[in-house]
């Protein structure tokens, strides 16, 4: 009987086309105005609003909450990498508490503004609008538009009231419900993850608040607009792929 080795085998899996064994997450758009909502931010990734272009005093900030971090005091200090071998943490660890991390990017300028809390509040959300709209070119602009998610604490006309009572020029923007993917913050939270909170390995709340702040300001001395390039048109495209498909599956 002919054999074939394991590391064959498993050249073959690897050149083959389909890679059953691999997957990827994704949330079917559920929102029923998933295209009026969508549309708006990516007109302001783009530069323009109701059809128009945006002027030198208006800004476009993309703001959300990273909550729950933990700060995990592992039983045994963690040994540094050397020649060949990773850096290797303690599995078993003590829980000395959770932030929520809240940060607000400027789209266009590349500025990062952000602060760490207990948990997710209004009077949270409100703190960080306020860093921001304290600092000038903010303070004195024309329009601030302020893209969020629909967390409760800035969730609907409600929250886009509150925030206008006490900062006229601030315009709230919703990205679609389960689309957060379309708010560029999520894209300096994924760099904060893989940069500063893995491994999770802080033996106090305060040391994870330093690292996390030290972090941002090292960020944004560097930092450049992210290269957006999902556009209204890219939008269509997509909704119509997703449609002809529903509509195979009910034909």
């Amino acid at each position: 009987m002919a054999q074939i080795s394991g590391v064959t085998l498993w050249r073959w899996l690897s050149a083959d086309a389909l890679k059953p064994w691999r997957h990827r997450t994704w949330i079917f758009p559920r929102d029923p105005q998933f295209a009026e909502k969508a549309g708006p931010v990516l007109d302001l990734y783009a530069k323009t609003s109701d059809g128009a272009a945006l002027g030198p005093d208006d800004f476009v900030i993309s703001a959300d909450e990273k909550p729950s971090l933990q700060a995990r005091r592992r039983k045994h200090p963690s040994l540094p990498p050397g020649p060949g071998q990773p850096m290797r943490v303690e599995h078993e660890y003590f829980r000395t508490g959770a932030l929520t991390y809240l940060a607000a990017w400027d789209v266009h300028r590349a500025k990062l503004f952000g602060r760490c809390e207990h948990k997710t509040t209004i009077g949270a959300v409100d703190r960080l609008v306020e860093q921001v709209m304290a600092t000038e070119p903010y303070r004195s602009a024309h329009r601030v538009f302020w893209i969020a998610d629909n967390c409760s604490s800035h969730r609907g006309h409600k929250a886009a009231a509150r925030l206008r009572a006490r900062w006229p020029t601030v315009m709230l923007v919703h990205t679609p419900v389960h689309a957060s993917r379309l708010n560029q913050i999520e894209i300096y939270f994924s760099i904060v993850q893989r940069k500063v909170v893995t491994p999770n390995d802080f033996p106090s709340l305060r040391e994870l608040e330093d690292r996390l702040l030290a972090f941002q300001a090292r960020y944004e001395k560097k930092a450049d607009p992210f290269q957006w390039t999902f556009t209204r048109a890219d939008l269509a495209e997509l909704l119509a792929k997703l449609k002809a498909r529903e509509l195979g599956r009910v034909a």
